[in-house]
């Protein structure tokens, strides 16, 4: 269980102490962009391949045990999970990287920026949270709980980071959209318009996440895990 914990705090740390704060605009200025980005690339897909190697390896802890009985309907509210994550990646958001030439001019808040502006993140909050449930052990909460504190602290530090960079540019943008998904519409700063919302993502978002859902849903299952049963 250290070795997780131990992963756990260097993939958030990364995050957290590193890309959202001064410190990357350091390195940034000392090594420049591309070099930053990939070196954070690398960084944090060793974390993440540390963090799976420990989870698959630590012991059981049980803390309110493997909820089973409701493994049909977290597989099912998983599709929501990724339709954010699959528009959030494919959707143009000032909030992504390499997204934020995108504030130099005065983006259009359409399609899924009108639920949130951090799809993405939300999505992967989404699937964490719905794994720490079902899931009920301590491996688990650490594993997916610091996934979802990644997210928690995620939305606030790009927007900190969005705010320092692009002044007026981000306010008036942030001013349109929410962190929070559908604060935005239900405060009257966007439509509730679930028809325009559909257009503006389109079918082929849709369609495409439906496809990885299933695709994960049949991995589980390859794998031994049914989301289902």
């Amino acid at each position: 269980m250290i070795n997780l914990i131990l992963a756990a705090i260097f993939f958030v740390g990364l995050h957290i102490l590193v890309a959202g704060t001064s410190r990357r605009e350091v390195l940034v200025a000392r090594f420049g962009l591309l070099a930053f980005r990939a070196g954070f690339a690398t960084l944090s897909l060793l974390g993440l391949v540390w963090m799976a190697y420990a989870w698959r390896n630590a012991p059981y802890v049980e803390t309110w045990g493997q909820l089973t009985a409701i493994k049909p309907l977290v597989a099912i509210l998983m599709l929501p999970a990724f339709v954010l994550m699959v528009c959030g990646l494919s959707s143009p958001n000032p909030t992504a990287v390499t997204g934020e030439r995108l504030l130099e001019g005065d983006p259009e808040v359409r399609g899924i920026l009108r639920i949130t502006r951090h799809p993405f993140l939300w999505g992967v909050g989404l699937w964490a949270m719905l794994h720490v449930l079902v899931n009920g052990d301590v491996a688990a909460l650490i594993l997916f709980g610091s996934f979802w504190g990644l997210v928690a602290a995620g939305t606030r530090s790009i927007d900190a980071k969005r705010q320092r960079a692009f002044g007026e540019h981000w306010t008036r943008f942030a001013a349109r959209t929410s962190a929070l998904p559908f604060q935005a519409m239900f405060d009257g700063r966007q439509p509730r318009d679930w028809r325009l919302l559909y257009a503006e993502i389109g079918w082929p978002r849709l369609v495409g996440a439906v496809v990885v859902w299933l695709a994960v849903m049949h991995i589980h299952a390859r794998l031994g895990v049914s989301p289902f049963l």
